[in-house]
């Protein structure tokens, strides 16, 4: 049975290969080639992708990236496609759902929303239960850059703490809507926000996620 992360990884490769390398992202300013790049460097070459978290690795991080988007566009997506090598833990099914269900729908989104005619997605439930049981957990981990307190709430009513503090705003939406403005896209997501006018901008500034 086809996993959320098997899913989303194959509709993101879908995206960037429709899009072309040139591409703009809501990824910082990255194009989908350097996007494709991220996305294979972070399965392929753990020895740089650490890069992410570690400030000391973080410039052979960008060197490794920078060589895998010079080769060619169409050698990425494949690599995106066909998933990491047996040794690497990524292949690892459970493994590949726990860290990558949130990441690449994440990604999807970031080729999807840059474009101009863009269109809301419909996310299924199993799949947004899926998502906000991942989003419990990363979720302080993803807001502790936050500068206030910061807390999200489903429709439904669960909630999480990203980040404790005061003030607190609440950010109110869809799973998948709070895990793209948890990882820093606050401007794309599709959210409500509740809280005092100069905290939710200084929330809105913030450089969050992982």
């Amino acid at each position: 049975m086809s996993t959320h992360a098997k899913r989303e990884r194959l509709l993101l490769a879908d995206l960037l290969e429709a899009a072309g390398p040139d591409a703009p992202t809501l990824c910082d300013s990255w194009t989908t080639r350097e996007l494709a790049a991220h996305m294979v460097v972070r399965e392929r070459r753990p020895d740089a992708a650490a890069g992410v978290l570690l400030a000391p690795l973080r410039e052979r991080l960008e060197r490794v990236q920078a060589e895998f988007a010079a080769k060619p566009y169409e050698e990425l997506i494949q690599l995106i496609r066909t998933g990491p090598p047996k040794m690497s833990p990524f292949s690892i099914k459970q493994v590949d759902e726990g860290a990558n269900t949130v990441e690449f729908y994440i990604h999807t989104e970031d080729v999807r929303r840059a474009q101009s005619d863009w269109t809301p997605r419909e996310i299924d439930p199993v799949f947004a239960d899926a998502l906000w049981s991942r989003l419990e957990k990363l979720a302080r981990l993803a807001g502790r850059r936050s500068p206030v307190g910061l807390v999200v709430r489903r429709p439904n009513g669960q909630t999480a703490v990203a980040h404790r503090g005061t003030p607190v705003v609440t950010v109110t939406g869809e799973p998948g809507e709070l895990a793209l403005f948890l990882y820093g896209r606050q401007g794309s997501a599709r959210v409500e926000i509740d809280g005092d006018k100069e905290p939710v901008a200084r929330l809105l500034e913030a450089k969050l996620g992982i």
